[in-house]
């Protein structure tokens, strides 16, 4: 198996179009893509098997008046049929890597720690859970 790793850029949405069953929740949007593509704080990581998607990890540069940049990792993805080969690792990487080269100092992803798949993986990846009980609230817009 030779996969293929690399970030995505403006005009890569085309790479999309082929996405393995799995990988993302619903199906991609080609308006959508070009959208997320086009925003330059906007990055995703993919793993290509043979021009197919089989993984991404998608994350957004952000920055605030009193903080240094952080890059918030929004989305881990991988197919069913390449699970436990170490692309979500390695896509997770690169996108820190991206990150580092955006000037980022941190990057950060919020889980559930019912979420061992998850937890595993982000810890596999130097992450740290620490001990706080964090609460996400959702509002309609």
């Amino acid at each position: 198996m030779t996969i293929e790793f690399r970030i995505l850029q403006a005009t890569d949405a085309a790479v999309l179009d082929q996405v393995a069953a799995g990988v993302f929740d619903n199906d991609v949007q080609p308006a959508l893509a070009r959208e997320f593509l086009g925003d330059a704080r906007h990055h995703i990581a993919v793993a290509l098997d043979d021009a197919v998607v089989v993984g991404f990890a998608s994350g957004v540069h952000y920055v605030h008046p009193d903080k240094p940049a952080e890059l918030w990792i929004n989305e881990v993805g991988v197919a069913p049929t390449h699970l436990r080969r170490g692309l979500a690792q390695s896509l997770l990487r690169l996108l820190f890597d991206a990150g580092r080269a955006l000037g980022c100092g941190q990057a950060w992803v919020l889980t559930d720690r019912a979420n061992t798949a998850a937890m595993r993986l982000y810890a596999s990846v130097g992450g740290d859970p620490g001990d706080r009980d964090h609460v996400m609230f959702d509002f309609r817009l």
